[in-house]
This record gives structure tokens, C-alpha cells and sequence, in this order.
């Protein structure tokens, strides 16, 4: 479960090596075409790592139909914030298992340095020709975390036009999950509790996503490519996080305050378990545009994106490929800019937001920063190079900053900017 929030960080990268075949080579109907990638990315000031290795191969068979497989695993270890705020006092934290504790010293921002996961996943495509100019993609994907697990299908319809210079596809994706966070799963809005005692309201929760995509991919010339998707996303269930709490401060000092929640445990800590809605429709528009000059290439891309949180988003992607000689060196630039959900807070306030029995007056709130706005901004530089006529390999280095608008809030307490440094290395051949 804390990786799928870690995931949003990587962005394009953990898998950006295995969507590019091996450039100007085609491969026989006989052969296989393997990507492999892996893929570092390490936050500063000791936060959260990741390993992940991956592998694509795909395969054209005689019939007209293809097979894609893919497996991705991934390691995380280091500290990842817990929801709460620095605040000039020493805070103590009680860990997901409610069986130890943790502290943060004033001005820090707290740290949960138990968090780690491991993920292993899997996806299988198969695409079957219906006739000439239409075909079908069945596909299947599993994924498992310690406390995850993932199982899904999509369909997807492509049909060709204009002599196949334009291509209609409609897709459809359901997923199922379960969640079974350690320790269990925290009863919503009620107070994180001292070492031995906790607040669960059982040991797994699930939810369902169901996603649609609608396409359109026009080229333009013999040197120029344009695609257009909307897609539209459906969850229902279990969508708050397990691991993220919201701070509770007192009206007149912000500091934090448990007075009101020693009236619903006598051994709470200023703390509640955060509640986010049951339901999310989410919506996006994606533009790319590809163009060919003499030898090199211009990638650009833009997402915007909107849910019934109150989030909206836009995301501007500009890759340049310079060809050398065998080699090519791309630059790119991504920009993501994201207003807030509109259940963040940055804290509760006792007497406002928590009434004198200790009940949380919201239905719903969170304090997890990747709810908050924000921008991020990355850049990388990747360099390939050609080996023989059948092979590739490239290496991608990239440096990320993000940066959260918190509002009025004390000096002190300001969320830091995330500083991430992403690795990628890459090797493509047929076999």
C-alpha cells in the first residue's frame, strides 16, 4: 500500500526504457524483442529509495497477432513522512503495528522509519487481428506487496482508417484490490493510541477500479504523429491511507493537543487517522505530438487531469532526441503543477475542527502532502547507443524538485521540498 503512493513520484520513469523499441531495427516475426531497465530513485535527507528492475518482451506471431509480457519488482526502504507537521515540541509517534514508537525532534518533520516494501508484478497482453485494418487486446495484471495485492483485465478495440494513418481504440480496465496494512486497518478519525493499545476496525479493507480510455492516433505526414486519449477512472472502496495521520493543535499556542482525545481513549496521542471519500471519479485529457526532422526527434506531451476531490493538475513533458553518430543524447523537461484536494488540511484545530468529546467535526481530511498543491519539476538527460544492428543501450540520469504551497501556516511548520536524484540504465536486443 505505501508503494502505490511512491509510484506517483517516479512518474514516467521506473518504466520509460521498456516503450521504446530498438531504434531502426525491425524484428522478425521469429524473434523476441527484449527491453530491460532498472531504474534508482533516492529522496534526500534519508527518505525513501527505490530498486526496481524490469523486463519486456514481446513477440509478433504468424497469425497477425502479438504477445507482450512484462515483469516489474521493486524495493523501497528509508523514511516517508506520516502526515503530521515539525512543531517547535518533540513529537512521539506510535508505529503502524502500535507496538513500538518513534519520535521527531522540534523543527523536523516527522519521519516513519519502519516503512519499507517489496512488489512484485506481472502483466500479459495478447493481441488477436480481427480482420485487416481492426484488432483486439486482451490483457491481464497482477501485482502483490506485503500488504497489497492487485489483481486485473482490460480489453481494448483499435481500429484502422485512412488508408491505417489514423487509428480509433476504445479500452476498458477493471482492477480489484486488497489492502492489509500492518497492524490493521485504522478506525477513520480516531486517535493514534500509546504503544500496546490501537484503534482497528479490522485487518483488510478492498476497493475496485474501473478505468475507460478513449483514443486517437493521426499521423500528420511521413515525419509527424499526433495521439489525443480521454480517459475516465472509477474507484470505489478503501481509499484512505492506512499509514497517514492528521495532527490535532490547540487553538491558541498550534501546538498539539490532546486534551480533547483523552475523552475518547485515555491514552491518546494528538493524532487522528485520516479519512478520505469512498469514491473517486477521475478524468484526464493527454496531447502528444511526435515529429521527425532530418535525423532528429521532438517529443511533447501534455496531461490535464481532474477528479471529484477538487484536484486538478497539468503535466508538460518536452523530450529532444540529438542523433550521434550511432548514439543519440536526449534532454527532457517535465513539469507537473497540482492544486489541492479539497479535504487537505494541514491540521485540525481542537474546538473548530475537534469538538470537547473529541469528535472530528469533517466527514473527511487528510494532511498527506501529495494531496496539497504542489509542483515538481525534472529534468534528465539520457544517452543510447546503438550496438550492431539488434541491440541498444542507454543510461538516463535525472534530478527532481518538489516543492508544496502550504498555505498560511506557521513559520516552522512548512512542508520541505522533496529533492530526489532518478537513475536509469537500459539494455534492448532481439533474440
Amino acid at each position: 500500500m505505501q508503494l502505490k503512493k511512491i509510484r506517483h513520484e517516479l512518474g514516467v520513469a521506473g518504466c520509460a526504457l521498456l516503450q521504446v523499441p530498438v531504434a531502426g531495427v525491425n524484428a522478425a516475426n521469429s524473434e523476441w524483442d527484449i527491453d530491460t531497465a532498472v531504474l534508482y530513485y533516492a529522496e534526500g535527507d534519508g527518505r525513501v529509495s527505490a530498486f526496481e528492475p524490469a523486463i519486456y518482451a514481446g513477440k509478433d506471431l504468424d497469425d497477425g497477432g502479438r504477445i507482450d509480457l512484462r515483469l516489474v519488482l521493486d524495493v523501497l526502504t528509508g523514511a516517508t513522512p506520516n502526515g503530521a507537521h515539525a512543531s517547535s515540541v518533540t513529537q512521539t509517534f506510535t508505529t503502524p503495528s502500535g507496538q513500538s514508537s518513534y519520535t521527531a525532534q522540534p523543527g523536523e518533520t516527522p519521519l516513519d522509519d519502519s516503512f519499507k516494501d517489496t512488489r512484485l508484478a506481472g502483466a500479459a497482453d495478447w493481441t488477436l487481428p480481427v480482420n485487416r485494418l481492426s484488432r483486439v487486446k486482451l490483457g491481464l495484471n497482477a501485482s502483490r506487496e506485503y500488504d497489497y495485492t492487485s489483481l486485473g483485465a482490460s480489453a481494448t478495440y483499435l481500429q484502422d482508417f485512412n488508408g491505417r494513418n489514423t487509428t480509433l481504440s476504445a479500452g476498458l480496465a477493471f482492477n480489484n484490490d486488497t489492502i492489509r496494512p500492518v497492524g490493521g486497518v485504522p478506525t477513520p478519525l480516531s486517535p493514534m493510541r500509546q504503544p500496546g493499545a490501537t484503534n482497528r476496525v479490522g485487518p483488510e479493507d478492498t476497493k475496485t477500479v474501473a478505468d475507460m480510455i478513449l483514443g486517437l492516433t493521426q499521423i500528420i505526414s511521413r515525419h509527424t504523429l499526433v495521439q489525443l486519449n480521454y480517459s475516465l477512472g472509477l474507484s470505489d472502496g478503501y481509499l484512505t491511507d492506512p499509514y497517514k495521520i492528521v495532527t490535532v493543535v490547540n487553538p491558541v499556542t498550534g501546538l498539539p493537543d490532546n486534551t480533547a482525545l483523552l475523552n475518547v481513549n485515555a491514552d491518546a496521542l494528538p493524532y487522528v487517522y485520516e479519512k478520505r471519500p469512498d469514491s473517486r471519479q477521475i478524468n484526464s485529457v493527454f496531447f502528444r505530438t511526435v515529429h521527425h526532422f532530418t535525423r532528429d526527434v521532438i517529443n511533447f506531451s501534455y496531461r490535464y487531469f481532474w477528479d471529484d476531490w477538487g484536484i486538478t493538475s497539468n503535466t508538460f513533458d518536452l523530450k529532444y532526441r540529438y542523433e550521434i553518430g550511432r548514439g543519440y543524447l536526449q534532454p527532457q523537461v517535465r513539469y507537473y503543477l497540482q492544486e489541492a484536494a479539497d479535504f487537505y488540511r494541514h491540521n485540525l484545530v481542537q474546538g473548530t475542527d475537534v469538538d470537547a468529546s473529541g469528535a472530528v467535526l469533517l466527514d473527511t481530511v487528510s494532511s498527506d502532502y501529495r494531496l496539497a498543491k504542489m509542483t515538481t519539476t525534472t529534468l534528465s538527460l539520457k544517452y543510447g547507443h546503438a550496438l550492431g544492428e539488434s541491440s541498444e543501450w542507454s543510461i538516463r540520469a535525472g534530478l527532481m524538485n518538489q516543492s508544496v504551497d502550504d498555505g498560511d501556516v506557521p513559520a516552522g511548520e512548512e512542508t520541505p521540498d522533496t529533492d530526489a536524484i532518478i537513475l536509469n540504465a537500459g539494455y534492448s536486443f532481439f533474440w
